[in-house]
């Protein structure tokens, strides 16, 4: 079915079509949009379920129905009005009927730019509350008093200042402070997905500086904002303090990595240093073991994905000295460890790139050591070797090329 079958369907028995939400709102910003929700106002769902009924209907608390439009799932909802009753996101109490207008159900929305809807098939422009003024300012603000009731926007609005590099508006930024008391207590899954999404953005820093401006960091990402204050030598790290050298390290992996897995472990790669007692500071000695007991903590509070959290254990413990190898031996079993991380050899150099500015030679020609390390004949192994034998002289004469690889470099 085409969107103008499914417009003229709804409006011959009179309904009223409305786009809602991202796509309108990418629409305006000049960005492609990508997926389409609708939301249908003056219809009892007896009537949609009459007029579709092969429509599958989820959600639970209000009808949210699936039906393939131009080719795509698409989600069509019922105007909808809302009252806060409970806690948490769950603690609504929801009004949807053919008597709610659309600006009703743009009020309970969670910011301007994203109540704005755009009516079918004249393709009308519906904004009452002026989001489109906020998105030609680059600016996030709270649609009405009721943004702090689902305590995840504040999350979501942090994460969309890093998607679009916009900036939050002062009074938005004390209605996230108000989600705190709820945030804590929200399903680990709800903040995970506000994570996730928020390593795939543009400016991912600016995701967790909100955070921090909004008094929720600490509620959320402890063992990131425990790196705040904690200072380091300048002569090595003149931007400041290992909060502002974690938020550097990550945009700048950013901008070489989609990878949300490798731009984790750009966040997590100093991770010990929110551990080191003050007494120690503005030195981080053995923050690479730290670094794994506060990923362990992180985990054990909100399980990580796994690739996740063994490439950021993988980049925690090898950071520091993956720059600084020089003996033959241990650069070899370096080199085999790299190549079996979680993130991959060029993930992983990627992050010891960001971290220590300059590669060392080995992690520069990495792909060619390792075709070299495999080009290795086994057949030329002496017969009376046996089981660990076997591999000391494998290693042994990979030790040898690394070195004589190194002397036609000099």
């Amino acid at each position: 079915m085409t969107e103008e079958q499914f417009v003229k369907r709804i409006r011959e028995v009179g309904g009223e079509v409305y786009i809602v939400g991202g796509w309108v709102r990418d629409k305006l910003a000049g960005n492609t949009p990508k997926d389409k929700d609708y939301v249908l106002c003056h219809m009892k769902e007896e009537c949609f379920c009459t007029l579709f009924p092969l429509a599958k209907k989820v959600g639970k608390s209000f009808p949210v129905y699936l039906i393939e439009i131009d080719g795509n799932n698409c989600e069509i909802a019922f105007a909808r009005t809302e009252k806060k009753q409970g806690h948490g996101y769950k603690g609504f109490s929801v009004v949807y009927n053919e008597d709610v207008s659309i600006e009703d159900d743009l009020f309970r929305r969670d910011s301007r730019m994203n109540s704005i809807a755009m009516k079918l098939p004249e393709k009308i422009i519906v904004d009452p509350f002026h989001g489109s003024e906020d998105i030609k300012n680059k600016l996030i603000c709270a649609t009405s008093e009721h943004f702090s009731e689902d305590p995840v926007r504040a999350m979501r609005a942090a994460r969309q200042a890093a998607e679009f590099n916009f900036s939050i508006a002062e009074n938005t930024i004390r209605q996230m402070e108000k989600c705190g008391c709820e945030l804590k207590n929200e399903p680990t899954e709800r903040i995970m997905n506000e994570l996730a999404r928020a390593m795939v953005t543009k400016i991912p820093s600016i995701f967790f500086r909100y955070l921090q401006k909004a008094s929720l960091l600490s509620l959320i990402f402890p063992e990131i904002a425990a790196l705040i204050g904690q200072t380091q030598p300048l002569l090595f790290h003149p931007e400041g303090d290992s909060f502002e050298h974690t938020m550097l390290i990550l945009d700048l992996v950013a901008q070489k990595s989609t990878d949300p897995a490798v731009r984790f472990a750009a966040l997590c790669h100093d991770l010990g240093k929110g551990l080191t007692p003050k007494a120690m500071l503005p030195h981080h000695y053995g923050h690479e073991k730290t670094g794994i007991t506060a990923l362990a903590q992180w985990n054990q509070r909100m399980t990580l994905p796994a690739r996740w959290y063994q490439g950021a254990a993988f980049v925690i413990k090898e950071h520091m000295r993956a720059a600084r190898l020089a003996k033959p031996g241990k650069i070899v079993d370096l080199l085999l460890k790299i190549e079996k991380n979680p993130l991959g050899v060029d993930g992983f150099c990627i992050v010891i790139k960001a971290d220590s500015k300059v590669l060392p030679i080995y992690l520069q020609r990495i792909h060619f050591l390792l075709k070299l390390f495999h080009s290795v004949d086994m057949k030329e192994c002496p017969i009376e070797l046996k089981g660990r034998e076997i591999a000391n002289w494998l290693r042994s004469q990979r030790i040898v090329l690394l070195k004589e690889y190194s002397s036609s470099l000099l």
